[in-house]
């Protein structure tokens, strides 16, 4: 290939794409275990049966899998207490909310969500054409959803809200939802993100697919990623309207899901008592972290996804360099804060030595 530029057009809204910055991997550093607690994954790996249910899977990957998906949704659908036609899926569920953007959005309309939040959200958004609408969080690292709400216009086509908001951490109120849903036009799709929804304990949060079914324009997006620990899979979900989940299906990539992911997700929800137990110890862990560090001083906003959130600001980077030093692998979001995976336990020591040293050393 020539090192000349490129003749051909491309869309002149991809220069408004933001990079999305994954989480990078551990740093190798002399006398240490390096550790990755960049990009919320689960510590653990799959459950025997699991593994059983991939290698099984493995067999036949020389077919295409099931387009439709059928036996998850139909899994799915089961375990949830909805009805097929409502479920749809997609390779996790970035995907799926790009299906989202995709069935409500044309080029102009808007896209209402909380900054800081997801950082896929405004990727996105421009992709499509559309035009992001971020409305800051507040003192407490919280949606604003009165001023969320505020920030619809005529142009709004869809809304997101994820909850615990990653990430920040906090979760929203089951009242300040339905305070807020009752201030958005019908027509308006408002998407219910909850990736990190098993970690939650927080007992006043929504119930989100109760909030769907008496909402017909609202939409619960889930994952495989986070408590399933299927990271690697890519295996998403929303729950909707029949309409809204057909015209899901219609914009979802062919084969998208496959085989391997579809019968791991599967034998996942078999094992939902041994995955929920271990769910429970990352909690305990996410509480003992958080804790420790605010005893230390850090002003760290409610945990209630499987990470924490130190709101450094300008000190962000500087913080994931040191942390980095001792073998930790952070993910610093630039003028705003780090944000901490919970993972191995001394993984999790780590930090929290790290988080101490800091703070000495700010005088």
């Amino acid at each position: 290939m020539t090192e000349q530029p490129s003749p051909v057009r491309l869309r002149s809204a991809l220069s408004g794409v933001p990079a999305y910055v994954p989480g990078k991997p551990p740093a190798p550093v002399e006398g240490v275990t390096a550790y990755k607690i960049s990009s919320n994954e689960n510590p653990h790996p799959p459950l025997p049966s699991v593994l059983d249910a991939i290698s099984q899977a493995a067999q036949s990957v020389n077919r295409y899998p099931d387009m439709g998906v059928v036996a998850l949704t139909e899994a799915l659908a089961a375990d949830l207490g909805v009805p097929v036609e409502q479920v749809a899926t997609g390779t996790g569920s970035v995907a799926v909310l790009t299906q989202l953007v995709a069935i409500t959005c044309d080029p102009g309309d808007e896209v209402v969500y909380a900054w800081r939040s997801f950082e896929a959200y405004p990727i996105v958004v421009a992709l499509s054409g559309a035009a992001s609408v971020q409305v800051p969080l507040d003192e407490h690292a919280r949606h604003d959803l009165d001023a969320m709400a505020d920030a619809i216009t005529d142009r709004t086509r869809l809304v997101l809200v994820c909850t615990p908001n990653n990430p920040t951490g906090p979760a929203v109120r089951a009242d300040e939802l339905d305070a807020f849903l009752d201030r958005v036009p019908d027509d308006v799709l408002v998407v219910i993100d909850e990736a990190y929804l098993e970690f939650t304990t927080e007992e006043s949060v929504p119930d989100a697919l109760a909030v769907a079914r008496d909402r017909p324009n609202v939409v619960v997006l889930r994952t495989f990623s986070k408590a399933y620990g299927l990271a690697g899979l890519r295996v998403g979900y929303a729950v909707a309207h029949p309409e809204i989940a057909t015209a899901l299906r219609k914009a979802a990539t062919p084969f998208g899901v496959t085989d391997l992911a579809q019968q791991a997700a599967i034998a996942s929800l078999a094992a939902r008592d041994e995955l929920l137990a271990r769910v429970e110890e990352l909690v305990a862990e996410r509480e003992r972290v958080v804790a420790a560090l605010r005893d230390q001083g850090w002003d760290v906003p409610q945990a209630q996804g499987n990470f924490c959130w130190l709101p450094l600001g300008d000190d962000a980077v500087a913080f994931a360099q040191a942390a980095q030093a001792r073998g930790l692998m952070v993910r610093p979001f630039a003028g705003d804060g780090v944000r901490c995976t919970i993972g191995e336990t001394e993984a999790n020591d780590r930090l929290v030595d790290v988080a101490r040293e800091w703070l000495s050393t700010q005088g």
